[in-house]
């Protein structure tokens, strides 16, 4: 019998992309699956064939063949076309998303379960935010049991091969023309079971315990900053890795500095007569006083910047600025002398 062509099954183009053919591949299987259409020969067999065409335009190696050289080159290099069979081990990332399966190697590795990572919020003050600190913390999580060493099972004793799938983590079920690899349901996957469990962790291989972690906070994080501390999560399960330990941070608000990026924003209140007259006055910083020179002249809400006395750059180097803001402040209690001395200002200034 003639074979078709692998593209024109596919309804795909000879340009087509990896993608562009899995996913009519994936439309294709949706449409003639077997289990969808019971007794349809018909459907299987175009299942079969889309199956066999994917098999080739998938595979890079296989595909520069066919297109040089078509059926007969493949044959040439020992391709025999689709033999059915597990069908989910060929083309597990497919099935996997269309009906909830994966190939036997997948599966095999899902018994080997990452440990769940661990949230942490921790509170700073305006200035620990500004400086960095280091901090102990105390946390809960699972690690492995001192009593059975990870192994679940009592001491003296240990974990025996799964009589229902051999130790395998599978077991293999037949379905009309192919067969279907599923996990074990008696050793979920493990490919073990448990006959005498460790009493201090009941089998599970972990205990929860309370440990003392260390936490660097660089200079310059702020509300929302987020610290990764790797493998500091919870023990993983059957030999897999351990999950991580993220420290999300809230800085409190500073009763007299604002932030703005790299930048910390003060307000300075001056008297009248100094904005006028000008004067030298002292303001808070971030490591103690600096002199500031305030000029004749002065207007409300003038803008003065001290370089390098804001927050230190989180990812390089230098720190922002302090910027001030001067706020002239307007008496309210004058006595008589002092209006009387505010009129004739006033007057000698054409008032």
């Amino acid at each position: 019998m003639t074979k078709r062509d692998y593209y024109e099954i596919l309804e795909v183009s000879r340009t087509a992309t990896e993608e562009d053919i899995k996913k009519s591949y994936r439309r294709m299987a949706m449409q003639h699956h077997p289990d969808r259409n019971p007794g349809d020969r018909e459907a299987e067999d175009k299942f079969k064939e889309a199956a066999e065409a994917y098999e080739v335009l998938s595979d890079q190696q296989k595909r520069e063949i066919y297109n040089q050289y078509g059926h007969e080159g493949l044959s040439s290099s020992g391709f025999q076309g689709f033999s059915g069979g597990d069908i989910f081990a060929s083309f597990g990332d497919i099935f996997g998303d269309i009906f909830g399966f994966s190939n036997g190697r997948s599966r095999s590795r899902s018994s080997a379960r990452a440990g769940a990572d661990l949230r942490y919020d921790m509170q700073i003050s305006f200035m620990e935010a500004a400086f960095g600190l280091s901090r102990d913390i105390d946390i809960d999580k699972y690690q492995r049991c001192h009593e059975c060493g990870g192994t679940g099972s009592a001491p003296g004793t240990a974990p025996e091969v799964c009589s229902r799938c051999g130790g395998r983590g599978q077991v293999t079920q037949s379905s009309g023309f192919f067969s279907i690899s599923t996990t074990c349901p008696s050793c979920r996957g493990v490919g073990q079971t448990i006959s005498h469990p460790c009493k201090s962790c009941r089998g599970a291989g972990r205990e929860k315990v309370a440990k003392i972690v260390q936490i660097k906070i660089p200079a310059g994080v702020e509300t929302g900053s987020r610290l990764r501390l790797r493998g500091e999560g919870e023990q993983g399960e059957h030999g897999g890795p351990s999950g991580d330990l993220y420290v999300f941070i809230h800085v409190e608000e500073h009763e007299f500095f604002q932030r703005s990026d790299d930048d910390i924003i003060c307000r300075i209140p001056i008297s009248f007569v100094q904005a006028t007259l000008g004067d030298n006055i002292e303001v808070p910083t971030l490591v103690g006083t600096e002199k500031l020179k305030i000029p004749r002249g002065t207007q409300n809400g003038k803008i003065f910047r001290l370089k390098g006395k804001g927050i230190a750059h989180l990812r390089g180097f230098g720190r922002g600025d302090q910027v001030i803001e001067t706020v002239v402040t307007i008496p309210t209690n004058l006595n008589r002398r002092q209006e009387e001395l505010l009129k004739e200002f006033s007057r000698l200034s054409g008032g």
